[in-house]
């Protein structure tokens, strides 16, 4: 499957969504809605956060179906070239105990990837942050 590179601004969603439902493949297409979710997460922080203000960044993103041990998974990729963060270790862990109005902000969006999908890696490597997402094949219904 493509990789494709966007700028980093949140008019790039769009691009995104249209990648997704083109390139997810057939044997994952239940969860289309949820990768689109994956990516909306990561990539709105990528564009708020990673890039200095008026820097015009981007950020490339790729789907790929991969081995692991024999089954079939699909596996999101997200990188960008700003500066190092890994939200696994680094974002808050929301406290889900409080209600919404009472919650401070960050750390739902990675409690939310976690949950969606089965693994969740971070890399900082020639520059650049990378995510890769890995989702289980689902079974129909």
């Amino acid at each position: 499957m493509p990789t494709i590179t966007i700028p980093a601004a949140l008019d790039s969603l769009a691009t995104i969504r249209d990648y997704v439902e083109r390139e997810v493949p057939v044997a994952f297409r239940n969860q289309a809605a949820t990768v689109m979710l994956v990516a909306e997460e990561l990539l709105v922080n990528v564009f708020s956060y990673a890039y200095p203000e008026g820097f015009a960044g981007s950020a490339e993103v790729n789907l790929t179906i991969i081995d692991d041990e024999g089954e079939d998974k699909l596996l999101f990729t997200v990188k960008d070239w700003g500066a190092p963060f890994n939200p696994f270790e680094e974002a808050p862990v929301p406290d889900l105990t409080l209600n919404v109005e009472a919650r401070p902000i960050g750390g739902l969006g990675v409690f939310l990837i976690r949950q969606v999908s089965e693994k969740q890696t971070y890399a900082y490597v020639d520059g650049a942050n990378r995510i890769d997402i890995v989702f289980k094949k689902k079974a129909e219904g």
